[in-house]
């Protein structure tokens, strides 16, 4: 038995045929579609599906049904997409859309949720009880899982860490509130830092900042204002795990999304934050780590959701 994952990314939309031990079998990916394309990238997923059984010899039978992440706001019970900004997206009935394209069962995630999910199944998490996953890209995604199944809260809202407001007089965050996680621990947040210290000429004025990786190859050279934006940024973001981590009290806290590409010059600031801000008992429970599966999380993650959704995980 196998089962179709996709990661619907703003740029990238991902899939992977994966099998019931979580190895991916085959893995494809596309750019999305344009705003609003909804039955475009139903079209083109269940074209990816077809390549996957080409590649992978399975016949339609030996697929269960496909498990789908999107960077938005969900109602998964109704199968809606209640707002996707990325994508342009409002109130669209996607799961009733792809089964009909698709002809398999479907479930929607959010798609920090099934990075964790896909974490604790198969990457950094796996064998714990409790994990508390945190994705850092553009902005601050989170997902939670307990005893191998996601924990969404009463609406679906429980991980949203980069909604955590850690400076109530701070910049404006998308949400409308001020002040959030990821207006300072972001990639976003990065990149914004390091662009107003080319501003005052403190920072590499002929780079180009581009995103947060040139800023990291700086600091990785020895400028020192572009050590001190990663470090405050880790310092944040090591504070918003500590506030998590004592109410969540988890096994294992692992970092993920396209910053965690630095490493321990990314990590180490993390880690010095949440040892200062923790409960030494929650600390000591705790394994800060970085994500083990990379860009593979999310399709892993959305294996994972669709094969419990229809009862055929342990």
């Amino acid at each position: 038995m196998a089962w179709l994952g996709v990661d619907v990314g703003g740029t990238q939309v991902k899939t992977a045929m994966v099998a019931s031990s979580g190895q991916i079998l085959n893995k494809r990916s596309f750019d999305t579609p344009p705003a609003s394309g909804v039955e475009q990238l139903c079209a083109c997923l269940n074209e990816a599906l077809r390549q996957h059984l080409a590649a992978t010899g399975l016949r339609e039978a030996n697929v269960a049904g496909a498990g789908v992440g999107i960077p938005g706001f969900l109602d998964v019970d109704r199968g809606v997409v209640v707002e996707a900004v990325n994508l342009g997206w409002r109130d669209v009935p996607l799961v009733a859309e792809l089964e009909r394209v698709l002809g398999l069962p479907v479930a929607i995630e959010n798609d920090a949720n099934l990075a964790a999910l896909g974490e604790a199944w198969t990457g950094a998490g796996r064998g714990t009880y409790s994990v508390l996953c945190v994705t850092v890209g553009t902005g601050v995604g989170g997902g939670i899982v307990i005893g191998g199944r996601l924990y969404r809260g009463v609406n679906g809202m429980a991980g949203e860490i980069g909604h955590l407001v850690v400076n109530r007089d701070g910049l404006p965050c998308n949400c409308g509130k001020r002040g959030c996680l990821e207006t300072v621990a972001s990639a976003s947040a990065i990149v914004r830092a390091a662009r107003d210290m080319q501003a005052q000429g403190r920072l590499a004025a002929g780079v180009a900042i581009e995103g947060a990786r040139e800023v990291f190859e700086l600091a990785a050279a020895g400028h020192e204002a572009a050590r001190a934006i990663v470090n405050e940024a880790g310092h944040w973001l090591g504070y918003g795990l500590a506030l998590c981590a004592d109410t969540l009290n988890p096994d294992a806290i692992v970092v993920a999304g396209g910053v965690s590409k630095a490493r321990e010059a990314w990590l180490r600031p993390v880690r010095d934050a949440f040892a200062a801000y923790a409960l030494p008992r929650t600390r000591a429970a705790a394994r800060l780590t970085l994500a083990a599966l990379a860009n593979d999380a999310g399709v892993i993650g959305a294996a994972r959701l669709i094969a419990q959704q229809l009862g055929a995980a342990e």
